[in-house]
């Protein structure tokens, strides 16, 4: 296999050769080389084909995992919107005992068992197997929250039906819409420059705006006051009585039963008034309290 060997070529028809002498093992040699081109053309087939599946698999594992992200986000979604509900429950049930003297101290209203990480739109898969666990162990949470705050609400439901409170008697509305210019409490007079307490809330709005009965309950008053202004003032039983002063007008008279949403009168600057509003006032028993007790809607 070693000896020497010879290639023959022939260059044209005349009978021109040229002789090529190499030895053996050059002959082996290049049949090696040849070997090793086509084992590793093989190679790179086998690894472009391999590299192609594993390609194809990593883009469904992506698929996959952003659909799972995307379900994940959307039930922490739904979870933030429980938990906004059972916070709102829990601070409707907190006014409404303030509202009827059951409850003398606010209750924390503040949800409990938070979950966080809620806000972002884009987990790592390696996060999303924690959030989902959190997720199951939070709505655990809130189920149990969920039936605690509904035995409340029976428990309260039996405490105003034994105090013989009517809730369609009570102000939980607004008697007007605009905004508030004049919260209850302290202030600076506006004709004084002093400090005063403001018995009452000041809501400004338009002139002409309607005015309505935030609660049923019995005119108790309605007229023109010392100060020349047109006051409605309307009792609500129990030592509760709402009044409403500076209107354009009164459409209801003294000893009238009202409902709840009825128009009394329209919004004016009657009276000692620095500019069209409603001042509204509720008081318990003669005391002025914070309008803002009652209003629930």
């Amino acid at each position: 296999m070693f000896r020497h060997y010879q290639l023959v070529i022939f260059r044209d028809h005349h009978g021109a050769y040229r002789k090529l002498r190499f030895r053996g093992w050059l002959f082996a040699l290049m049949l090696l080389a040849l070997a090793a081109l086509v084992a590793g053309d093989v190679y790179l087939v086998k690894y472009y084909y391999n590299y192609k599946r594993m390609e194809r698999e990593l883009a469904e594992w992506e698929a996959r995992g952003q659909d799972q992200n995307a379900q994940l986000v959307s039930l922490s979604d739904k979870v933030k919107a429980l938990e906004t509900d059972l916070a709102r429950i829990r601070g409707f049930d907190a006014k409404l005992r303030r509202m009827v003297n059951l409850d003398q101290e606010p209750r924390d209203v503040s949800p409990e068992g938070e979950v966080k990480d809620f806000d972002k739109k884009y987990l790592p898969l390696y996060r999303q197997e924690m959030l989902g666990r959190k997720l199951h162990q939070f709505l655990g949470e809130l189920r149990d929250q969920t039936a605690l705050e509904l035995a409340r609400q029976q428990e309260l439901a039996t405490l105003v039906e034994t105090a013989g409170v009517r809730l369609t008697a009570l102000p939980t509305s607004w008697p007007v819409a605009g905004w508030i210019a004049a919260p209850f409490g302290e202030r600076v007079s506006p004709f004084t420059g002093k400090k005063e307490f403001h018995k009452g809330m000041d809501i400004a709005a338009p002139v002409g705006t309607e005015v309505k009965a935030p609660g049923e309950g019995t005119v108790a008053f309605a007229g023109e006051t010392d100060d020349g202004g047109f006051t409605v003032v309307i009792d609500h039983q129990g030592g509760l009585s709402a009044s409403f002063g500076h209107m354009r007008d009164v459409l209801v008279t003294k000893g009238q039963a009202v409902a709840k949403g009825q128009i009394i009168g329209h919004v004016g600057d009657s009276g000692q008034a620095s500019g069209p509003h409603l001042h509204y006032e509720t008081r318990l028993y003669g005391v002025p309290v914070n309008p803002m007790r009652y209003i629930l809607e």
